[in-house]
């Protein structure tokens, strides 16, 4: 494992942080676009509702709230579903 000198990368960090406040350096970034309907991404994956609550590790009645239009998936879980949607294969793998 290589030695890494942490006080080294903070310093950089700093310096980074400085060069792009002045204009001298620009960030990559990235845009993300916003998840399918979760009862779509299921179907497509050809799985139930508890089924798939159980692929990606919440409750079943989650899925149902999600689908419903009670609640939207948050954090991790549309993560998880943005993979779903965009790399199904990755799921039918695992399944």
């Amino acid at each position: 494992m290589k030695n890494r000198d942490i006080g080294l990368e903070v310093l950089q960090g700093i310096k980074e942080i400085k060069d792009f406040s002045q204009g001298k350096k620009t960030l990559k970034t990235r845009e993300f676009k916003e998840v399918s309907p979760v009862h779509i991404i299921r179907k497509k994956l050809n799985l139930s509702q508890f089924n798939f609550a159980n692929l990606i590790g919440v409750n079943v009645r989650t899925i149902q709230d999600w689908e419903r239009g009670k609640r939207n998936p948050t954090g991790s879980a549309k993560s998880l579903l943005r993979i779903a949607e965009q790399r199904p294969e990755i799921f039918t793998q695992i399944h």
